[in-house]
């Protein structure tokens, strides 16, 4: 992560995860992420994907020029990448993982506007599949954010984030070969180092 706003929330995320897969949707406090609350917004995940916003940062709904309370997450995006979003919280869901991505946008007769986006997973009463925690931060902050209606937005690259907290059983678990099912739980993963020129 480049941005300073999705350094501090997913910082403050992982604090309140305390070692577990995903923090609780109630657990956050938005006076703890004041700083950061512009850019920030809160997924529902229905059955359809269609990925409402319960919760839109000012500065996320200035750069639309409209209130996106309730407004399908993808559609900000071109239909081209709609699936790809779509892609990218299933993975954060799925695996319980954050996901950083590149973004850009276009408002008429203006330059390309750089935007990183953070998606982070969250329980609610318990459940998983059910909130998301991103941020959508821009590079600079453009004069014309909040008076002309830009483009949709456009992916540009994306990658899953790894946490610490996957059980060595789930990781097995996961795997196609029940021989690795069975591996002992205590081994430690290893690595070498070579020095000088390439491992053969």
């Amino acid at each position: 992560m480049k941005h300073p706003t999705n350094r501090v929330l997913h910082a403050y995320w992982d604090k309140l995860r305390d070692g577990r897969m995903a923090p609780e949707r109630n657990d956050i406090d938005p006076a703890a992420i004041k700083n950061a609350l512009l850019d920030t917004f809160i997924l529902e995940v229905d059955p359809g994907m269609e990925l409402p916003l319960r919760v839109a940062g000012a500065r996320i709904a200035a750069l639309f020029a409209r209130e996106l309370k309730g407004e399908s997450f993808p559609l900000l995006f071109d239909e081209a990448d709609r699936r790809g979003i779509r892609d990218i919280v299933r993975d954060v869901l799925d695996d319980s993982r954050p996901a950083v991505a590149g973004a850009t946008i276009m408002a008429p007769g203006q330059r390309e506007l750089d935007f990183e986006l953070l998606l982070l997973p969250l329980r609610h009463h318990g459940k998983t599949h059910s909130r998301l925690l991103g941020a959508l931060a821009p590079a600079t902050v453009p004069n014309w954010m909040g008076l002309v209606e830009p483009s949709l937005l456009r992916l540009t690259s994306w990658r899953i984030i790894a946490t610490d907290t996957t059980p060595a059983i789930e990781a097995a678990a996961r795997t196609t070969s029940p021989q690795a099912a069975n591996v002992n739980q205590s081994a430690t993963p290893r690595f070498q180092v070579f020095k000088g020129g390439r491992a053969k």
